[in-house]
């Protein structure tokens, strides 16, 4: 696996050209666009990796993988009731969608459907920012996961379609908390910072139950939640990934990319700045892509 994981990143690197970090975000657009990871990290408890794999970054919209995950487990059934599980086929911060169909987001992977289980977490547990980064904490087994204050800064800044999509939820009754807090809250989720070698490790309840006091270590809901990645988890671009990869995935415009592969008992992290026009990293999908070609899907 290791020198598989060195010929990757050989062959992914480059690609990573044709793209620029999140400019809309100004912490992220400073980004070295040149960084680029790999990890895998196996149910044995292996753990392979290459390139920036121990440098964090900011794990932006894959937090909503690991949300979802914590509100099916902590509020149960009732969360479906406030948000869909289709694809949304329109950008990610859509308002023009969200007020069509009256409120309701269309998946809770696109913004305003990661603030409708931000509220569901935040009417429950109050101190679910402390919670959300203690879970992660447990999940990676690396007590150094922490938020990046500067990238919260930068989010708050500029995140003005996010708060227009949380008052629009509450004049439709689908917002219980404060539009500002939730919204507050949802960019604290977006700026924690891990490395790709910690998300592998957290995403590994994805393939098979974990030990350990997390809440998600037994992997309740792990066949539901990777239903939900492969249709949802790339954006409006799912479904070329699942045609050209095959991996349930997240992504997030801070470049990175968590997918696993249950068949052959593994989850993995690329991270590469830069994005294509989907909001996707350009050399972390074509990382994964030769990763599941290698190793079979």
């Amino acid at each position: 696996m290791q020198p598989l994981l060195e010929r990757i990143e050989d062959a992914a690197r480059p690609t990573a050209e044709d793209g620029l970090p999140a400019q809309y975000i100004p912490a992220l657009a400073r980004v070295d666009p040149k960084k680029f990871a790999l990890a895998v990290v196996t149910k044995e408890g292996a753990e392979y990796a290459a390139g920036d794999a121990d440098e964090p970054f900011s794990i932006q919209s894959i937090s909503k993988l690991f949300t979802l995950a914590l509100a099916m487990e902590w509020i149960g059934d009732s969360l479906w009731d406030r948000v869909k599980r289709e694809p949304s086929g329109m950008r990610f911060n859509s308002i023009i969608q969200l007020e069509t169909e009256n409120g309701v987001p269309r998946n809770p992977f696109i913004n305003a459907g990661a603030i409708v289980v931000t509220d569901a977490l935040l009417h429950t547990r109050p101190s679910i920012a402390v919670g959300f980064r203690n879970q992660m904490r447990l999940l990676s087994g690396d007590e150094s996961v922490r938020y990046d204050s500067e990238v919260h800064r930068s989010e708050i800044a500029t995140g003005d379609m996010n708060r227009a999509a949380a008052f629009l939820l509450k004049a439709k009754g689908n917002l219980t908390e404060d539009p500002i807090e939730a919204t507050n809250v949802y960019f604290q989720f977006c700026s924690l910072a891990m490395s790709a070698r910690q998300l592998a490790r957290a995403a590994l309840f994805l393939v098979a139950p974990q030990p350990g006091d997390a809440a998600l270590a037994k992997g309740t809901h792990a066949l539901r939640l990777r239903a939900i990645m492969r249709t949802c988890g790339l954006y409006d671009q799912s479904g070329e990934f699942a045609f050209r990869v095959g991996l349930p995935a997240k992504s997030g415009v801070g470049g990175g990319i968590v997918a696993v592969n249950p068949a052959k008992g593994y989850a993995a992290c690329a991270w590469s700045p830069p994005l294509d026009k989907f909001g996707n990293s350009i050399a972390a999908t074509e990382a994964l892509a030769l990763l599941a070609a290698e190793t079979g899907v």
